[in-house]
């Protein structure tokens, strides 16, 4: 079985295009959230319950919504609601690149990566573009390229990191296995003022990359390929370990 997911909410049209790809030649079931939890990293639900709701179309079970964050739908699918662990997770279609620091802060890359810390290899796929709502060509690539995942496995604690150009399928120059690039986001706020005489603030940053070469998610993206980049929960900054061990620190 493959569990499908996202951050966008269970009736997001890039989830259904990636159950409609797979359902039809493998036993997928949808585990998501009920509403759209984007943005909301690995956040997990602690001061209140998850409900679940059964999602059913035609009589056929399609899966569950959970008023919960992407990375409660991957826990509590794994630890109860499935009959067995999933084979494979899959997180998206997203609608939005998740390239850069982006990840750090993507619901459906979170729900890959815990996938991966419990032990299910996974992979989080998302669409370059915040308006294009084509997601067959992203969807046709996670049905061609899955079975690599099953075949070949993934190291403990990784999961995959897709990234599609918004392109037509003739117009892909291929696939690229990259690493992540560095990006941040323009802070701006709008400042606006509601009919009651409230100040409210709406986020209106620009997202920029400032590592777009040698290889980064980014570039081969912007270049018209899929990116492909390992990734894994371990932040550590390895090279710096023993730098920071000479310093003079003492308590």
């Amino acid at each position: 079985m493959i569990l499908l997911t996202n951050d966008d909410g269970f009736t997001a049209p890039g989830l259904r295009a990636v159950w409609d790809a797979l359902s039809l030649e493998t036993e997928a079931i949808i585990v998501a959230p009920e509403t759209e939890q984007s943005a909301v990293g690995h956040a997990i639900t602690l001061a209140n319950p998850l409900k679940i709701k059964e999602m059913k179309e035609d009589g056929r079970l399609l899966g569950y919504a959970v008023t919960g964050t992407p990375a409660d739908c991957v826990k509590i699918a794994v630890t109860e609601l499935l009959p067995e662990p999933p084979k494979l997770v899959i997180s998206g279609v997203n609608q939005g690149s998740n390239m850069g620091s982006c990840v750090i802060y993507s619901g459906t890359v979170s729900a890959a990566t815990e996938a991966a810390i419990m032990g299910v290899p996974s992979i989080a796929v998302s669409l370059d573009s915040w308006d294009d709502r084509d997601f067959s060509v992203a969807a046709e690539f996670v049905r061609t390229f899955y079975p690599s995942v099953l075949k070949n496995g993934l190291p403990e604690g990784v999961a995959l990191n897709v990234n599609v150009p918004a392109l037509p399928r003739d117009a892909i120059k291929g696939v690229m296995v990259t690493r992540q690039g560095i990006s941040r986001v323009i802070e701006k706020f709008d400042k606006r003022v509601d009919p009651r005489n409230h100040t409210y603030y709406w986020l209106a940053g620009e997202l920029t990359f400032s590592d777009t070469h040698g290889g980064t998610d980014c570039e081969a993206v912007e270049e018209g390929y899929i990116s492909i980049t390992p990734i894994h929960c371990d932040l550590t900054r390895k090279d710096f370990l023993d730098p920071l061990r000479s310093w003079d620190i003492s308590f």
